[in-house]
């Protein structure tokens, strides 16, 4: 399948890699990107030095086009984004902030970079600082989500800009690919349905409770704060729930407290009763584990399928 978003990246299939932090590692990465997708190292707050290690063990299992994302709040934002060109990363995703202070830079190593937007707004703003491409995040993701759905978000930004647009949220399968190019989109970014792949490095407690999942086995918390996440339904989330209820003072020091590290718990430790499971909404579709290559091709061709025969529908 050739899109804008093939050619300008260097990839086989149009999919895209979500960067999520303490999952989005080398293993993962460079498996979609050797399957002929863009993996994507996330970078997140870790260290600079964890990072470029994390990069060189991707190159060694393929030398396909890989990514990295940087979250610009983090204070290791400017390291993060000299380590990009030093070591010559293809595609860089950017979010929570403006990467405008280093677009020259970037674009001067050679870096295609695509901000996560989540508004129309931020979205033209991206272009004007010479975004690539622009990925359109739903809030039916997993992890730190917007307030739109996929399905009015991608069309308004895709008749907004004149770059491509890749959508995001709550894509698992060919049918969401399809319904994706039908809004506009020339790409997709996935990142739950890599939770349930054999190369994605997650506690067994975690893939199981994806696998698990139905369709409504998530939940949104961190909307008092003005940073709603979205992650399965546990202990942790349901505290952090009536903690939220509650509103005061005491409640969100204390919901503080109780989440820190508490993504690293589940990810490392399969902390069932401690850890924040993020996941999206499709995770009610996942009931197998399968190698990142299979995914690939399994949602590229039916895809293209249920695109080449539409209009049969109406004959």
């Amino acid at each position: 399948m050739k899109t804008k978003i093939t050619e300008l990246l260097g990839i086989e299939y149009p999919i895209v890699q979500g960067a999520m932090a303490w999952i989005a590692e080398h293993h993962l990465a460079a498996a979609v990107s050797k399957a002929g997708g863009l993996g994507i190292i996330a970078g997140g707050a870790a260290p600079v030095d964890y990072i470029r290690d994390e990069i060189r063990k991707a190159r060694e299992i393929t030398d396909k086009p890989l990514g990295m994302n940087i979250m610009l709040l983090s204070p290791n934002a400017d390291d993060l984004a000299q380590l990009a060109i030093d070591e010559k990363i293809e595609v860089l995703t950017t979010g929570a902030g403006n990467p405008g202070k280093y677009m020259a830079a970037w674009k001067n190593a050679g870096i295609k970079i695509m901000p996560v937007v989540a508004s129309v707004a931020l979205a033209k703003r991206m272009e004007r600082a010479g975004a690539d491409a622009v990925i359109a995040e739903g809030m039916e993701g997993g992890g730190h989500i917007g307030e739109l759905t996929t399905m009015p978000l991608v069309p308004q930004v895709v008749d907004a800009l004149s770059i491509p647009v890749i959508a995001a949220g709550g894509i698992a399968d060919g049918r969401g690919m399809a319904a994706s190019f039908m809004l506009g989109a020339e790409g997709v970014q996935c990142g739950t349905v890599f939770l349930a792949s054999n190369e994605c490095c997650i506690s067994d407690k975690y893939k199981e409770l994806v696998l698990k999942a139905t369709d409504i086995s998530t939940v949104v918390t961190g909307r008092p704060s003005g940073h709603p996440v979205r992650s399965l339904k546990t202990p942790m989330a349901r505290k952090c729930l009536e903690l939220e209820k509650e509103n005061t003072d005491a409640s969100l020091e204390e919901l503080e407290k109780a989440t820190a590290g508490s993504l690293r718990k589940a990810v490392q430790d399969g902390n069932y009763e401690e850890g924040t499971f993020m996941s999206g909404q499709i995770a009610g579709m996942l009931r197998e584990l399968r190698p990142c290559e299979d995914i690939l091709k399994g949602m590229t061709a039916e895809a293209e399928e249920l695109l080449k025969n539409a209009y049969k529908r109406f004959e």
